[in-house]
C-alpha cells in the first residue's frame, strides 16, 4: 500500500509540474500549482519511507490529502487546459481507493473526490460544468474497471473455502516480510499448522464436515492472531502463519495458546524464527521440520525449531559416534510351525543424564536433524553383526526385520550402503525384511518406491508395516513391491470381542494369501488372540505374549525355552 501510494503521489506531482510548464500564463500565476506539485513529490517520499509503519487508518488520510491537493490544483490552475489536466489526476485517487479499501469505503472516497472535483472545476471559472461531468464519467468508468481487476487479482491469492490467503498469497507476503525484516532488523517467525487425523473426518463424516472444520479453524485463528499476522490455508488441512515482530519463543507460546481454543480439533504446530540470511524456502523448511517433530512425538503438540530437541540431537550424534545406541530384538512366531522364526530389531538409547529416551522421541529428533541415515545404518549393522555371530556359533538363523524411514529410501546411496553392510557382516539379504509404512511410501516421491523395487531385486523381503491404519488403499498393493503385510495392533486388540473386526481380519488374511503375501499380526498379548489368529490362518505373530523386546542373548534363551516346550508335544 505504501509503495503504491508513493508511486501515485510521485507521478501525480510529476504530471502537475509538466502541466505547469505547458500552461499559457505568467510564472506568478503558475507558482501556486507548482507549490502543490512539489508537495505531492514530498508526499511520495514520506509514503515510501514511513508508509510501511502506518496504521491502516492513515491511508484514508493520505487519500483524502491527495484529493485536497488535486482539487486545490484545479482551483489554482491558470487556464482551463491546465485545470482539466490536473483534474484528471483524480483518477489516481479512484485507483488508490479501489485497491486499498472495501467497496463501501472506496465508493465514499470516489464520491467525495468527484464532488470536490466538480465544484472545484466550476469554481476555477474557465471549465464548463459539462467538461467537469465528462471528466467525472471517465473516472467512474476507470473505477469500475479497476475494481473488477482488483477482485479478479485478489481471488488468485485467496482460498475460496476459508477466505484466507492461499499458498500463492502467503508466499508473496513472506517475501515482502523477509525484505522488511532484513531492512528493519525486526524479528519474524513462521508457523505451519496441521490438523491431526483430518482424513478420518472426511472419510467418516464426509467432505462437508471436513470443510466445516477448516472454516472453524480459520475463524478461530483469524480472530485470535494479532493484526500484523498473516494467516493462510497452505493446502489441504495445512495452514501457515506469518508473525512479523514476533520471536520464535513468542510464536510458540502464541500458537500453543490458540490451538487450545478448539480442543475438539487437535492440531500439530511447527514454529521457526527467521535467521539472518535465511531465504523464504529455508525458513519454511525449518518450520516444516518442527511440524514433523510435533507429529512424530505424539501429535497435538507445538514444537519450535532449534528448541530442546537441538540439544538432544547433539547428544544423539555423540552417542552414535560412541556406539552407545544399542539394539533389542522382539521375537516373531511362525504360527503354522509354532516356532520362533524371526526377530524385529529396535533401537534403544539411554541418555547419560535423562536416562532411557523413548524411541518415538529420539527417532523423531534423528529425522529432524538428518541423523536418520546414521542411526538406521548403525542399527542395521548391529543387528546383522549379532545375528551373523549367532548363526556362526549355534547354527540358528533368525530372519531379521528392520524398520526403514522415508528419508533413507529417498537417499540414492541407501541400497549401496546396506549392500556394503551385508558384505561386511556376512548376513544375507534373503533373510532380511525391510519394514515400511504404507502411508510413508504413499506420501513420498516415486524415488522411495523405486528404491523398494531395487531392494527387492537384491533379495530383500518388503513388509508394509502398520497395515490397517493410514492410507490402507488396497490398490497400493498392486503398485508397491510387497511380500508381507504387518497388521497394526489396533486390529488385533478386539478380534476376540468384535465379530465384525474378526470378519474383516479373515478377509484381509484371505486376500493376502490369494496375492501370495504373508501376514504378521502385531500386538498379540493374550492366548485368546493367539488362538483366534491361528484359526483365521495368520502366518506369523508378534507381541508380548511371545516375548518383549530384549537383548539378543535373552531372546535366544526365550527361543530355546519355546523349543523345549514344543519338543514333548512333537514327540507325543
Amino acid at each position: 500500500m505504501s509503495r503504491a501510494l508513493a508511486t501515485l503521489y510521485a507521478f501525480g506531482g510529476t504530471a502537475s509540474i509538466l502541466a505547469v510548464v505547458g500552461a499559457d500564463a505568467s510564472w506568478s500565476e503558475r507558482l501556486p500549482l507548482l507549490g502543490l506539485a512539489t508537495s505531492a513529490l514530498l508526499g511520495a517520499g514520506v509514503a515510501y519511507l514511513w508508509g510501511p509503519g502506518w496504521p491502516r487508518a492513515a491511508f484514508h488520510l493520505a487519500v483524502l490529502h491527495g484529493t485536497c491537493v488535486v482539487v486545490a490544483g484545479v482551483v489554482s490552475s491558470p487556464d482551463a487546459a491546465t485545470a482539466v489536466a490536473v483534474g484528471a489526476l483524480t483518477s489516481f485517487i479512484a485507483i488508490t481507493a479501489c485497491f486499498f479499501f472495501s467497496l463501501p469505503l472506496a465508493l465514499l472516497h470516489i464520491a467525495v473526490a468527484l464532488t470536490a472535483l466538480t465544484l472545484g472545476s466550476v469554481a476555477q471559472g474557465d471549465v464548463a460544468l459539462t467538461t467537469a461531468l465528462s471528466l467525472d464519467t471517465m473516472i467512474i468508468a476507470l473505477s469500475l474497471v479497476t475494481r473488477g481487476l482488483v477482485l479478479r487479482a485478489s481471488s488468485a491469492h485467496r482460498d475460496p473455502l476459508t477466505g484466507l490467503a492461499n499458498r500463492r498469497g502467503f508466499d508473496q507476503a513472506l517475501h515482502e516480510q523477509l525484505h522488511l525484516a532484513s531492512r528493519t532488523g525486526e524479528p519474524l517467525s513462521a508457523a505451519l499448522l496441521d490438523l491431526d487425523h483430518f482424513k478420518a473426518i472426511n472419510d467418516s463424516q464426509g467432505h462437508e464436515a471436513g470443510d466445516r472444520v477448516l472454516r472453524q479453524v480459520a475463524k478461530v485463528w483469524g480472530r485470535m492472531l494479532p493484526s500484523p499476522a498473516i494467516l493462510s490455508r497452505h493446502g489441504g488441512d495445512e495452514f501457515a502463519v506469518l508473525l512479523p515482530g514476533v520471536t520464535g519463543a513468542e510464536g510458540l507460546q502464541l500458537v500453543s495458546r490458540i490451538s487450545q481454543l478448539h480442543p475438539e480439533i487437535r492440531m500439530s504446530c511447527g514454529v521457526a524464527e527467521h535467521r539472518s540470511g535465511d531465504s523464504a524456502a529455508q525458513l519454511m523448511r525449518r518450520a516444516d521440520l518442527a511440524l514433523y517433530t510435533a507429529k512424530a512425538t505424539g501429535r497435538g503438540r507445538s514444537e519450535l525449531d532449534g528448541g530442546p530437541t537441538s540439544d538432544l540431537a547433539a547428544d544423539l550424534a555423540l552417542a552414535l559416534d560412541a556406539g552407545e545406541v544399542t539394539v533389542h530384538f522382539q521375537p516373531i512366531l511362525g504360527m503354522h510351525e509354532d516356532e520362533m522364526l524371526g526377530v524385529e530389531v529396535l533401537a534403544r538409547w539411554t541418555h547419560p543424564a535423562r536416562g532411557p529416551v523413548s524411541p518415538v522421541e529420539f527417532i523423531a529428533v534423528a529425522e529432524q536433524h538428518d541423523l536418520m541415515p546414521r542411526l538406521g545404518e548403525h542399527v542395521f549393522r548391529s543387528a546383522c553383526t549379532q545375528l551373523a555371530e549367532l548363526y556362526a556359533t549355534t547354527g540358528r538363523r533368525l530372519r531379521l526385520g528392520v524398520n526403514v524411514s522415508g528419508r533413507e529410501l529417498r537417499d540414492p546411496t541407501y541400497p549401496r550402503r546396506i549392500r556394503a553392510v551385508l558384505a561386511e557382516t556376512g548376513w544375507l539379504a534373503s533373510e532380511t525384511v525391510l519394514e515400511v509404512t504404507e502411508s510413508l511410501v504413499d506420501a513420498e516421491s516415486s524415488a522411495a518406491v523405486d528404491a523398494l523395487h531395487e531392494l527387492q531385486a537384491m533379495g530383500f523381503k518388503i513388509a508394509i508395516d502398520d497395515f490397517g491404519t493410514g492410507y490402507s488403499s488396497l490398490s497400493r498393493l498392486d503398485t508397491l513391491p510387497v511380500d508381507i503385510l504387518k497388521l497394526d495392533s489396533s486390529f488385533i486388540a478386539t478380534i476376540t470381542t468384535s465379530p465384525r473386526r474378526a470378519t474383516m481380519l479373515r478377509s484381509i488374511i484371505g486376500m493376502a494369501h490369494v496375492l501370495g503375501l504373508d501376514v504378521v499380526a502385531e500386538g498379540v498379548e493374550t492366548q485368546a488372540q493367539d488362538a483366534r489368529l491361528r484359526e483365521l490362518g495368520c502366518s506369523f505373530g508378534q507381541g508380548w505374549l511371545y516375548g518383549r523386546p530384549a537383548p539378543l542373548a535373552d531372546v535366544v534363551e526365550l527361543v530355546e525355552r519355546w523349543d523345549a516346550r514344543r519338543t514333548p508335544a512333537l514327540h507325543s
